[in-house]
């Protein structure tokens, strides 16, 4: 019986994981307006999509979440050659997170503020399952989040980690933690 139960979780575990890792969260089209783009911090690609969809006038604002404290938004104006004007109207640097479960707080505490209703979450297709779950956990049912996912070549090893850390969190979210 118990050679029956651990062998039914392995196969679970096993099939999870072919999902998680063969179907990665996709690029979200131009075409689709938020209210708000927020990008997590810690992959390539990110920022950059973020501004590219701000440029192009999907959202009035932007948040990054997860910045350093040092960074300033003239650095990230010159270094991903966006207008310095762009950061001090539309761009907010959030410098309060640490890691994904707070990237959800600090972006849920700045959505609320700003009472936005729908949002664009940016970052790499590895991570944006956890992160997405992050975000609907820290903000009410009633705003609208939209995935768009940085598509990158992730490692089986990234795979692996970042499936087992949102099964975890699945699981503390069922229980409450």
């Amino acid at each position: 019986m118990i050679r029956r139960l651990l062998s039914f979780l392995l196969l679970a575990w096993l099939l999870g994981f072919a999902w998680f890792a063969l179907l990665l969260p996709q690029p979200l089209g131009p075409e689709r307006k938020t209210d708000a783009i927020v990008v997590l911090t810690g992959g390539s690609g990110r920022i950059g999509r973020g501004l590219e969809l701000l440029k192009a006038s999907t959202a009035d604002a932007m948040l990054i979440s997860g910045v350093d404290r040092d960074v300033r938004p003239s650095e990230l104006a010159l270094a991903y050659e966006a207008p310095e004007s762009l950061f001090e109207c539309c761009v907010t640097l959030g410098h309060e997170a640490v890691d994904t479960r707070s990237n959800g707080i600090e972006t849920a505490h700045w959505i609320e503020r700003r009472k936005y209703r729908s949002v664009r979450l940016i970052t790499t297709d590895w991570h944006m399952r956890r992160a997405r779950f992050e975000l609907e956990q820290a903000l009410p049912g009633s705003v609208d989040i939209e995935a768009d996912a940085v598509s990158s070549r992730p490692s089986l090893s990234i795979l692996f980690k970042e499936y087992n850390k949102y099964l975890l969190r699945r699981a503390a979210g069922l229980l409450g933690i």
